[in-house]
């Protein structure tokens, strides 16, 4: 690294005072991409007068306007780390990534729209960087249910022990790192810890956070003792952690002047996307959806910590779209017991776990997971919950798929497979898999066969009450359910459902089948 560094580049002012400037001076440092020269010069004339170096724009009295309408306004608005770093050939390579990739920031930036602004505000009360709101799309690319190969989940990618150290709660039912908020505050809580322990340099808290703050400790160390300097840039650390900051820093940059870079970032409207409704009661999220006339899939994409998509093991509140608040809490507010999803039994004289499961079309064990029963013991008088809808729901994120019944087939190992990545991409278990190949353990060898049976084969989710045949979808209505709600969730059209089934009123019926044709 050289002696002596060239000044620091200050993007903010440079974006906010002189956006002509800002834009050249963006690509050039991008390395591998121009301004085209009209471009610049067809740029909105900028007059300098009046203002020195001392006085920027964006520091005056008189530049306390109201708050953008863009959250990406925002965002650049709250940066902290750029104005010391420099021009940084680690920066640049990962510019360039993003540059040439543009629709990696497009697409992160897409998902990140029900979020960010809650990251946004919560950093902003803690006066932390806002860089630290691209993170997400650095960790999991804003994707809810990310998960890697180091049992890293959620947003900000929490490792399980980590994630019990900041008490986010894992069960079967509910995974907390995958809680949209309680993960949010824990991240912040870890990155202002570490942030503390690291004597305020968020570089390093960063480097921490990706590599864990003994592996950066240890570091600094080796460096003292070299009589080298223990700034983040200096230390030896592992190739992703050396990646990890610049990775950042360079997204900032993007961020901050995409069109310099080809990307082409959609505006997000800088206000709440959700808000919290507290329930009484355990709830199935498709019953809460039908009250909100929210798409379940939405309500879950805000809700993603409920694996089996049942409001058990987790905080009795519910993220809602903001607009749909009022009406769920007045429809929640006339809620009839056994219209939440869920149905109380009392157990009577004679019953059995195995005798309760085949009368309500459930399994043993989905029962006692949902009463979290150890035994198979019951008493008379007990009150059991059992779910209203017929089959299991999937852990895994949304997607407007079917069960398609599918025939036995073969599957050849290739390079790199491994069961899990099989079982998920064709809608199996991964048991099932070891099952039905008499596999005892998870060893697979290149150019092996396997077979499967069942799922769906194309890597996506299964819908629940669907069922496929001779290219025609059957769908078993539901409490709650409409044809308008049947509709919008399969992404048909109204008209095309109703001649789809001609005998079929406004008024459904629970239990009742519709025949679907959904597009391929």
């Amino acid at each position: 690294m050289p002696s002596s560094r060239p000044n620091p580049l200050n993007s903010k002012a440079l974006a906010l005072r002189y956006p002509a400037l800002a834009l050249a001076v963006c690509a050039v440092l991008s390395g591998c991409q121009s301004l085209d020269q009209q471009q610049v010069e067809n740029a909105p004339a900028v007059d300098l007068s009046g203002r020195t170096p001392h006085q920027p724009l964006w520091i005056e009295g008189t530049a306390k306007a109201e708050q953008p309408k863009d959250i990406w306004e925002r965002v650049r608005s709250g940066y902290q780390l750029q104005d010391a770093i420099g021009v940084n050939p680690r920066i640049e390579q990962q510019r360039l990534w993003f540059s040439s990739n543009p629709s990696f920031v497009e697409k992160a930036g897409e998902r990140s729209n029900p979020y960010i602004h809650y990251i946004v505000e919560r950093l902003e009360e803690r006066n932390m960087p806002m860089e630290l709101a691209l993170l997400p799309m650095i960790e999991s690319a804003y994707n809810p249910f990310a998960y890697s190969p180091a049992d890293a989940v959620g947003l900000w990618q929490f490792i399980p022990s980590t994630g019990r150290n900041f008490n986010l709660r894992q069960t079967r039912w509910y995974d907390g790192r995958r809680d949209v908020t309680a993960s949010t505050q824990a991240a912040m809580d870890y990155l202002a810890r570490l942030h503390e322990m690291f004597n305020g340099d968020w570089l390093l808290a960063l480097a921490a956070y990706n590599a864990g703050e003994g592996r950066v400790s240890r570091a600094i160390e080796r460096n003292q003792k070299l009589g080298l300097p223990t700034d983040y840039w200096n230390l030896s650390l592992p190739q992703e952690t050396q990646n990890y900051v610049p990775k950042l820093l360079a997204l900032s940059q993007v961020v901050m002047a995409p069109n310099a870079y080809g990307v082409s970032l959609a505006p997000i409207a800088n206000e709440p996307y959700f808000e919290e409704v507290e329930l009484k009661q355990r709830m199935d999220l498709a019953r809460v959806a039908a009250l909100a006339e929210v798409d379940e899939d939405e309500l879950y994409l805000l809700n993603p910590a409920f694996k089996k998509r049942v409001t058990v093991d987790g905080p009795q509140h519910l993220l809602v779209p903001t607009q749909k608040v009022e009406l769920l809490t007045a429809n929640l507010s006339t809620l009839k017991p056994e219209d939440r999803g869920l149905q109380e039994y009392v157990v009577r004289a004679g019953d059995n776990l195995h005798g309760i499961a085949n009368r309500y079309e459930l399994s043993v064990a989905s029962i006692k997971e949902l009463n979290q029963l150890s035994g198979n013991t019951l008493a008379v008088g007990q009150h059991l919950s059992l779910p209203t809808s017929l089959q299991s729901v999937p852990d895994q994120a949304p997607q407007r798929t079917v069960n398609t019944a599918v025939a036995s087939r073969n599957y050849t190992i290739r390079n790199g497979d491994n069961l899990w990545q099989i079982a998920r991409a064709h809608n199996v278990a991964v048991n099932d898999i070891q099952r039905w190949n008499a596999l005892k353990g998870n060893s697979l060898r290149v150019g092996q066969t396997i077979k499967l049976q069942g799922g769906t084969g194309t890597g996506t989710g299964k819908a629940r009450s669907v069922a496929q045949r001779d290219g025609v979808t059957y769908y078993k209505v539901r409490k709650g359910d409409s044809l308008h709600l049947i509709a919008k969730r399969f992404n048909v059209q109204m008209k095309n459902l109703q001649s789809w089934n001609p005998r079929t009123g406004k008024a459904l019926k629970p239990g009742q089948v519709l025949t679907l044709r959904l597009p391929d």
